[in-house]
């Protein structure tokens, strides 16, 4: 076995180190990277991966991250409009050559920096062999379904930096509502307001990839835990939520069984 994940994992403890895990921002992050690792294995185990692979899928998931930590330190946002955390992660593994600090082996080199580079992106390039596309596709499935966790978990202070109450007083728009009720995920720049961006999260369902993460998506029942966790002040606003859960919840039910 080429991959050895738990001396990867040191070295990422050693890197995180370097940061202020009282940070609510940066401790978001450390959890984060682990949760993702998680669904990752579940997901490679679930697709009956070898085991080089299912290793391979879990390095990557350490990596994903790694430049949200000097990013928050920079700007303490995780807005990429600031930097792409992406190309922060990918500059520090191998332009600056940190890679050998988690791999000693180079022949998973491509495949994770192309996995690294597109796992925020909107859509994938789907340029690359079979392996690299499968293991992009499947670090984006790992990273949004610990994102719903996360959503479900985290201060809304410290994802918005506004008051659960100041997010609760928002609008959806209607162009968001629209896409969603389409099954279309929503594009950051289509985005007016923080419900707009909290309903935009619900709709990475439309872009996962594997029937194992809508089961897991059943599973937890994320959604509607979501969904339901604001108390939304304007009708307008919660009847449209209430809609758009119920649309979600159909159509994850249906890609659990579908190819």
């Amino acid at each position: 076995m080429m991959i050895d994940y738990e001396s990867a994992k040191a070295a990422f403890e050693k890197y995180v180190a370097q940061y202020d895990l009282s940070d609510n921002k940066i401790r978001l992050k450390w959890i984060h990277t682990y949760g993702v690792a998680a669904y990752a294995q579940r997901i490679a185990e679930d697709e009956k991966l070898g085991e080089e692979d299912i290793q391979l899928a879990k390095l990557i998931a350490l990596l994903h991250d790694i430049g949200r930590f000097e990013q928050i330190r920079q700007f303490n946002s995780f807005s990429d409009n600031n930097v792409s955390h992406a190309h922060l992660a990918s500059d520090y593994l191998f332009k600056e050559n940190h890679i050998r600090d988690f791999i000693e082996d180079n022949q998973y080199d491509e495949i994770i920096k192309k996995a690294i580079e597109q796992h925020s992106l909107f859509k994938i390039e789907e340029q690359g062999n079979k392996r690299e596309i499968l293991h992009i596709k499947l670090i984006r499935d790992a990273d949004k379904l610990d994102n719903f966790r996360v959503k479900n978990t985290e201060d809304v202070e410290t994802l918005f930096d506004i008051s659960m109450e100041e997010l609760a007083q928002q609008k959806i728009t209607d162009r968001i509502y629209d896409q969603i009720l389409c099954s279309q995920p929503i594009a950051a720049e289509e985005r007016k307001t923080n419900i707009d961006m909290w309903a935009s999260w619900i709709a990475f369902i439309f872009d996962l990839n594997f029937r194992s993460s809508f089961k897991c998506l059943i599973e937890t029942d994320y959604i509607t835990q979501n969904i339901n966790r604001i108390d939304y002040q304007l009708a307008y606003t919660k009847k449209k939520m209430d809609l758009i859960k119920k649309h979600c919840n159909r159509y994850v039910v249906w890609r659990s069984i579908t190819k």
